[in-house]
C-alpha cells in the first residue's frame, strides 16, 4: 500500500515537472492599464497651437513624394497622381503612383512570406512595438499627423486632433490592451499535472487587404494595423484623398519597429486592387470602410472565387449610414439644436455617423427651426488652417458634384424647401454651405439615401402621429449605423430604446449621433451599414485571429479498455 502511494507521488512529481516545461509558452505581459488620449485645446497662445501652425507651414510648402512600399522596397511606376488640398485644390501636397496588377501580386507574395515570420513574433514583442508607436504619435509626430490631416482632408484643428491624434492613439493603445485582456482566458485544465489545455492566437493563413477611407485618418491606422497586431500581414490601400496622413502612420509604425513586409503600402486604382486581391488563393480577409456598392462588389467577387481560397475569407466592412435625430415633444430644444448642428455639419457632414435626417414634432417645429437657422448662420466655412473656421471643404470634385446634385434636386422638388444654405462654389475649394431642407415626404431620397455631405433634411410630423413617425426611422432606409433620440419623457425613452433597437449600431439618448470614442462607444452598424464588428471594442481584435486549442498530456495513456469493462 505504502509502495503504491509512493509510486503515485513520484508519478505526480514527474508530471508536474513535465507541466513546468510545457512546450506551449503562454504570453507574459507586463501589467498595464489604458485610458483615452486627452484632446488638446488649441487655445490662442498654447504650445500645441504654435507647434501645429509651424507644422502646417512646413507641410504646405512642399509636394511630398510618396512611394509604393513592398517589403523594404520603394517603388514608383506609372503616371503621377496628386493629392490636393480640398479647400485650395490648385495646391498639391503629395505625389504618388498607382500600383500595377503585377506590383500588387508582388505585394501579395511578400505579405504571405512575411506573415509566416511575423506570426512567430511573441505577442509581448508586438505589444511593445505598438506601445512605442502610440508614444511617438502622442509626442514627436502628433502635429505632423494633424497637419497632414488638416491640409489633405480639410479638417479643422479640433477635428484633426480628435481623429489623427486622439482616436488613432486610442486605437493603437486600446487594441493592445484588449489583446492582453483576451489572452488572459485559458481553457479549463482539471488536472494540470496530467493534462494542460491552452489557447493561442494565430494570424490568418495568407494576407489581409485593408481598404481605408478618406474621412478618418485613425480608421486607416486601425484597418491596417489591428490585423497586423494579431499576426497577419497586410496590403494597405489608402484612400487617394487621405494619402499623406496615412503615409505618416505607415512611417511611424516602421519607426516603432514593425518589420518590413508586415504592412505593405499600396496606393492603387480601386477596381485593379479589388480584382487582384480577390483572385489570389492567399486572400484571407478584407478590412474595409467605404461605400455599399464597393463592399457588395467585393463580397460578390469572394463568392465567385470561393473554391480557390485556402480559407473562408473574413469580410469586415463599415459602409456608412442614413443617421437620424428623432425629437419627442418633451425634448430640450437647445440640446436638440446644438447637437444637430454639430452632428450634421462638423467636417462637412462627412463623418460616417453624421446626422442627415431629422424627425421633428409639430409642437416644437418653430423653436427648433429658428434655433437651427440661427446657429447655421454663425458657422464660418473656409480654409481650415484659420482657427476661426467651423469647417472646411468637402473632399474632392466627385463629392462636390454628388452633394450639390442633391441640393439642386431639392430646389426643383415641390415637396422640399431649403430653409437655410443651398449655396456652393467649387472654383477655388470644394465649398458647400451647410444646408437645411424641410420635406413633406418622409420617403424622399433626401430622407433615405446617404449623401455624405453638409445636408440636413427635416420631416415634421403631427404630435398625434408620434408612433407612426417612429416607425419611419427603421422602415424607410436600408442603413442602421447611428441614431439619436431626444426626450425628457422617460416612458418614451423606454419605448424608443426597444422600438428602434435594430435601427442603429450606435444609439444615443439625448446626445448627438456622432462622437463615438474608442473604448467608450465601440463603433459599427448593421443592415447595409456594415458587419458591425465594433471597432474600438474588445471583440474587434478577435476577428483577426484564428485561435488554436492545444492539449498537452504529460501522463502516457496505457490502456485501451475502460475500468468498467474489467468488473
Amino acid at each position: 500500500m505504502i509502495s503504491t502511494i509512493c509510486a503515485r507521488t513520484a508519478l505526480r512529481a514527474r508530471s508536474l515537472e513535465r507541466c513546468a516545461s510545457s512546450v506551449v509558452q503562454l504570453p507574459k505581459f507586463e501589467d498595464f492599464d489604458v485610458k483615452n488620449e486627452p484632446v488638446l485645446g488649441y487655445r490662442a497662445g498654447s504650445r500645441e497651437r504654435a507647434e501645429l501652425a509651424d507644422e502646417l507651414q512646413r507641410t504646405a510648402a512642399v509636394t511630398e513624394e510618396v512611394p509604393i512600399v513592398i517589403g523594404d522596397e520603394e517603388i514608383k511606376e506609372g503616371a503621377p497622381q496628386f493629392q490636393v488640398m480640398p479647400h485650395d485644390h490648385a495646391r498639391k501636397i503629395a505625389q504618388y503612383s498607382y500600383a500595377s496588377e503585377k506590383t500588387i501580386q508582388k505585394a501579395i507574395t511578400v505579405s504571405v512570406e512575411a506573415q509566416r515570420r511575423w506570426d512567430r513574433t511573441p505577442l509581448e514583442e508586438r505589444v511593445r512595438i505598438w506601445q512605442r508607436a502610440a508614444d511617438l504619435m502622442a509626442g514627436a509626430h502628433r502635429q505632423r499627423l494633424n497637419a497632414a490631416t488638416m491640409l489633405g482632408q480639410s479638417k479643422t484643428a479640433v477635428q484633426a486632433e480628435i481623429d489623427s491624434a486622439a482616436e488613432l492613439i486610442d486605437f493603437i493603445r486600446f487594441n493592445v490592451f484588449f489583446l492582453k485582456e483576451n489572452a488572459k482566458y485559458q481553457p479549463i485544465s482539471e488536472q494540470p499535472a496530467v493534462t494542460r489545455n491552452s489557447l493561442r492566437f494565430r494570424g490568418l493563413d495568407g494576407f489581409i487587404a485593408a481598404i481605408s477611407p478618406f474621412n478618418f485618418t485613425a480608421i486607416g491606422g486601425n484597418l491596417a494595423y489591428t490585423p497586423a497586431l494579431m499576426g497577419n500581414a497586410v496590403l494597405w490601400k489608402p484612400s487617394d484623398t487621405a494619402l499623406l496622413s496615412n503615409w505618416r502612420i505607415f512611417n511611424i509604425m516602421r519607426e516603432a519597429g514593425v518589420p518590413a513586409g508586415v504592412v505593405n503600402f499600396v496606393p492603387a486604382d480601386g477596381p485593379t486592387f479589388g480584382r487582384t486581391i480577390t483572385a489570389s488563393p492567399f486572400f484571407a480577409g478584407v478590412n474595409f470602410t467605404g461605400s455599399v456598392p464597393t463592399f457588395n462588389w467585393l463580397w460578390n467577387e469572394v463568392g465567385k472565387n470561393l473554391a480557390r481560397y485556402r480559407n473562408y475569407p473574413r469580410l469586415i466592412g463599415e459602409c456608412g449610414g442614413k443617421n437620424y435625430h428623432f425629437v419627442h415633444p418633451s425634448a430640450d430644444v437647445q440640446s436638440v439644436v446644438t447637437s444637430t448642428i454639430r452632428s450634421a455639419f462638423e467636417f462637412c457632414g462627412q463623418k460616417c455617423s453624421a446626422c442627415s435626417r431629422m424627425y421633428v414634432p409639430r409642437s416644437l417645429y418653430e423653436p427648433i427651426k429658428r434655433g437651427l437657422l440661427e446657429e447655421r448662420a454663425k458657422l464660418k466655412i473656409g480654409d481650415p488652417t484659420d482657427f476661426k473656421m467651423f469647417t472646411g471643404a468637402v473632399i474632392d470634385d466627385k463629392a462636390f458634384a454628388r452633394i450639390t446634385g442633391y441640393i439642386q434636386n431639392a430646389k426643383n422638388n415641390r415637396n422640399n424647401k431649403i430653409l437655410g444654405g443651398g449655396e456652393f462654389d467649387g472654383s477655388k475649394g470644394y465649398f458647400v454651405q451647410p444646408t437645411i431642407i424641410e420635406t413633406t415626404d418622409p420617403h424622399d431620397k433626401l430622407m433615405t439615401e446617404e449623401i455624405f455631405g453638409p445636408v440636413l433634411t427635416m420631416y415634421v410630423f403631427e404630435d398625434k402621429d408620434l408612433l407612426k413617425a417612429l416607425d419611419l426611422v427603421g422602415t424607410s432606409t436600408k442603413f442602421a449605423l447611428t441614431g439619436a433620440v431626444f426626450a425628457s419623457d422617460q416612458k418614451f425613452l423606454d419605448t424608443a430604446l426597444e422600438e428602434l433597437k435594430m435601427t442603429a449600431g450606435n444609439f444615443y439618448l439625448n446626445d448627438k449621433s456622432t462622437g463615438s470614442v474608442v473604448g467608450q462607444q465601440p463603433f459599427g452598424g448593421g443592415r447595409m451599414s456594415g458587419t458591425n464588428d465594433k471597432a474600438g471594442g474588445p471583440n474587434y481584435v478577435m476577428r483577426w485571429t484564428t485561435p488554436q486549442s492545444i492539449k498537452e498530456t504529460f501522463v502516457p495513456l496505457r490502456d485501451v479498455d475502460y475500468p468498467y469493462m474489467r468488473d
